[in-house]
């Protein structure tokens, strides 16, 4: 009912991955965003080559000291696409609210 609920975004460890990033603006680590979206090491890298494939993130690799690190960012895209899903998002909370309203509307059985 509402083709702007884009499939890439609104699974929900995608989302989960892209809110976390967009809240982070100068990125996260791998290891932060396994923790925030509480994912395994696997399903994580799965998703983030997904929206990294969809030019949503990009993805930093690089060595910290002797540690390996991953560091993953939103792009302009992902941010505008994130914008563009929210409004699509809020649209359906006004809408499912109108009909709730409506249908507890007084003489409605």
């Amino acid at each position: 009912a509402y083709p702007g609920l884009d499939r890439l975004i609104h699974e929900h460890a995608r989302l989960s991955v892209l809110t976390a990033l967009i809240t982070n603006g100068a990125g996260l680590s791998f290891n932060e965003l396994k923790k925030m979206c509480q994912l395994t090491d696997g399903n994580l890298s799965r998703h983030l080559a997904i929206l990294d494939e969809a030019g949503l993130i990009t993805i930093f690799k690089g060595t910290e000291g002797n540690r390996s690190l991953t560091l993953c960012r939103i792009t302009s895209d992902g941010r505008k696409k994130y914008t563009e899903y929210l409004a699509v998002l809020e649209r359906v909370v006004t809408d499912a609210a109108g009909a709730i309203r409506v249908t507890n509307a007084p003489g409605r059985t």
